[in-house]
């Protein structure tokens, strides 16, 4: 059963590698025994989890994340192993963390459909796309761990402080507090940088940089 199953800490949470040709049924019984001789050292935990091994449908990602839930552990977020995505996963676990901690903030798994419309009174981390057509609204920050070509509002409440974070940014329309930027310059801004985008607004007008240089 221990080669079924191997746990380890990773650079934002833990690692589970599950044996790829083992049943599910015989992989939930062994993480059950893991995660309840373990659970004394994981009660009260926040972390993000990646799995290894083998690729898993979000049914079985949901049962895992049960499994683990029951032994003290609030997962944050799960993360893949996609290189490319790797320093915008880093930079949303450990803000979304801090912010957690302040008991500030929530999460959103999913990718925002058409006329969909997502508010928050604190910030938001979206696991997914915000296709076009959806909105997305917070008085806190906005981090899309996905795509952004919908309409998103950060600082809503009139927070010029906010930001926004996208790993692609196309916008319908984007504002942080009372300033809306211009679609135009969003666009050509976005084709010019490469890799995950932040948009911050300096001297009243809405800028993008590079989230990680």
């Amino acid at each position: 059963m221990d080669r079924l199953v191997t746990i380890k800490s990773s650079n934002y949470g833990m690692d589970i590698r599950l044996d790829p040709d083992a049943p599910f049924e015989e992989l939930k019984d062994a993480l059950i025994v893991k995660f309840k001789e373990a659970s004394r050292f994981f009660k009260d935990a926040r972390m993000a989890v990646s799995f290894s091994g083998r690729v898993l449908n979000l049914a079985q990602e949901n049962e895992i994340i049960d499994i683990i839930g029951n032994a003290g552990i609030d997962v944050i977020c799960i993360i893949d192993h996609n290189e490319k995505h790797e320093l915008m996963y880093k930079s949303v676990v450990e803000q979304t963390l801090s912010n957690l901690h302040k008991r500030e903030g929530q999460f959103y798994r999913g990718t925002l459909g058409r006329r969909q419309v997502l508010e928050s009174e604190d910030s938001i981390v979206i696991l997914g796309d915000v296709e076009l057509g959806s909105k997305v609204i917070a008085k806190g920050n906005i981090v899309i761990v996905g795509a952004l070509y919908g309409s998103v509002h950060a600082g809503a409440s009139g927070d010029r402080d906010a930001f926004i974070v996208a790993l692609s940014m196309q916008p319908k329309q984007l504002r942080i507090g009372d300033i809306e930027a211009k679609r135009q310059v969003i666009y050509q801004e976005s084709l010019d940088i490469r890799g995950p985008k932040i948009a911050v607004v300096d001297g009243g007008h809405i800028y993008l940089d590079p989230l990680v240089d």
